[in-house]
C-alpha cells in the first residue's frame, strides 16, 4: 500500500515510469505496425499524455467545463501548440497504425492506470470524482487523437489522389496516340477494332483520372476550376455527343436543341457535365432504349436534360446519387458486357461543376423513366 487517501492524480505522478513500461508492452503488440519499432517509438509521448492527465485531475473545473470536456470539447487556447495526444497521433499515422489501434491504446491505458491505482488503495479510500475526472481527460485524450490521426489519413490520402492523377496522365498519354496511330495505318479490320477499343478505354481512363482530380481539388476546399466564355453550347455539346456516340457505337444519343444556347460559361466543363451524365445513363438506362439529351435557352439561362429509360431509382438511393464514392461495383449495359468498376464520382463531380457556375441539378426517377435536370444561369 502507498499510504491513506491517495489521490488518483499523485498516483500516476509517482507511477508514471511503470505505467509507460504496460503502455509499451501493449503498444508492441498492435501488428503489425508495432513490428520492428524502438522502445522509443512505442512510449511515443505516453509520458507527456500521463502528465496531462494528471494536471487535468489537479485542476479545478466547473460543470460546464466538465461537461464539454467529457463529450471531448475541451477548449483550447488559440494558437496553442499540439497536445500530446495529438502530437501522438501523428506519429502513429506515420508509423502505420490504424484508428482502431490508436484507440486500443487509450483504452489499455485507462484500464491499467485504474487498476493499478484501485490495487493500491483500500476500498473505501478510493475517489469515485477521481474515477470520473480522470475518465473525462482520457475521453478528451482520445477526442484530439482521432481528429489529429483523422486529418493525418485525409492529408496522406489527398497526396496520393494528386500524385495519381498527375503520373498516371505521361503513360496515357502514350497509350491514347499510339492507338490513334495504329487506327490511321489502315492495316486492316483487325488492327482497326483493336485501336478503337483501345482508344475507347483510354477515353475512359482519362474520364476517371479527370474525376479524381476534380475530387482530389473540392476535398482540399479548392473547388472547380471554372474558365468561363463566350461559347454556343450547342455546338459544343454537339461535338461531345459524337464522341460519346463513338465510344458507345451500340447506343443512340439523340440530342434536341431549343431557344438560345449562346452565353458566358465554361464549355470544357460543361462537355464533361453531359459527359458524366450520358456515360451514368449508359450503365444504368436500358440497353436497347435510347438516350435523350435536350439543350434549352431561355432568358434566364439555360437547361441540360438527360433521360433514360430504366429501373427507377428507389428514393433512398436517389438522396444521395450525387454523393461521392457510393456507387461501387456496377453492371454496364449494351456495348460492354464486362462488370464496371466505377468509383461513384461522376454524379459529384457533376454537382460541382454546376455549383461552380451558380446553377443547380436535379434528379426524378419514376414508371421506368429517369431525368437529370440541370439548370444554369446567364451572365453577362
Amino acid at each position: 500500500m502507498e499510504g491513506a487517501d491517495l489521490r488518483l492524480a499523485d498516483f500516476i505522478r509517482r507511477n508514471t515510469e511503470a505505467l509507460v513500461t504496460e503502455w509499451e508492452t501493449f503498444a508492441a503488440t498492435l501488428l503489425p505496425a508495432a513490428s520492428g519499432m524502438t522502445s522509443l517509438a512505442l512510449r511515443d509521448h505516453a509520458e507527456q499524455i500521463l502528465e496531462a492527465v494528471a494536471k487535468d485531475l489537479s485542476t479545478p473545473q466547473t460543470k460546464e467545463a466538465q461537461s464539454e470536456k467529457a463529450k471531448g470539447r475541451a477548449p483550447k487556447l488559440l494558437g496553442a501548440p499540439e497536445t500530446a495526444a495529438e502530437t501522438h497521433a501523428v506519429m502513429r499515422a506515420k508509423s502505420g497504425f490504424d484508428i482502431n489501434q490508436l484507440v486500443a491504446e487509450y483504452r489499455a491505458l485507462r484500464a491499467s492506470v485504474l487498476t493499478s491505482w484501485m490495487d493500491a488503495c483500500e476500498p473505501d479510500e478510493i475517489r469515485v470524482d477521481d474515477v470520473v475526472r480522470f475518465n473525462e481527460a482520457i475521453d478528451q485524450a482520445i477526442a484530439e487523437s482521432i481528429r489529429f490521426f483523422n486529418d493525418q489519413v485525409e492529408q496522406a490520402r489527398n497526396l496520393l489522389l494528386g500524385m495519381l492523377g498527375h503520373d498516371m496522365r505521361s503513360p496515357l498519354n502514350t497509350i491514347m496516340m499510339t492507338s490513334q496511330h495504329l487506327a490511321g495505318l489502315n492495316a486492316g479490320d483487325t488492327v482497326s477494332e483493336a485501336a478503337a477499343r483501345l482508344i475507347r478505354s483510354g477515353a475512359s481512363m482519362k474520364a476517371l483520372l479527370d474525376d479524381l482530380v476534380d475530387f482530389n481539388r473540392t476535398n482540399l476546399g479548392l473547388g472547380i476550376n471554372i474558365a468561363a466564355m463566350q461559347v454556343d453550347l450547342a455546338d459544343l455539346l454537339a461535338g461531345e455527343l459524337e464522341q460519346l456516340r463513338g465510344a458507345h457505337p451500340s447506343r443512340h444519343i439523340e440530342l434536341a436543341t431549343v431557344g438560345d444556347t449562346r452565353g458566358v460559361w465554361d464549355g470544357l466543363r460543361l462537355q464533361q457535365v453531359l459527359r458524366n451524365l450520358v456515360a451514368n445513363a449508359v450503365i444504368h438506362g436500358e440497353a436497347g432504349a435510347p438516350i435523350h439529351v435536350l439543350l434549352a435557352g431561355d432568358d434566364t439561362g439555360i437547361t441540360i436534360e438527360v433521360k433514360n429509360s430504366g429501373p427507377t431509382i428507389e428514393g433512398e438511393i436517389l438522396g444521395q446519387i450525387f454523393d461521392p464514392l457510393k456507387q461501387g461495383l456496377r453492371r454496364a449495359n449494351g456495348d460492354d458486357s464486362e462488370a464496371r468498376l466505377g468509383l461513384g464520382l461522376g454524379l459529384y463531380i457533376v454537382r460541382e461543376i454546376v455549383k461552380a457556375h451558380g446553377g443547380e441539378v436535379k434528379v426524378q426517377s419514376g414508371t421506368g423513366e429517369t431525368v437529370f435536370a440541370v439548370h444554369l444561369p446567364r451572365h453577362n
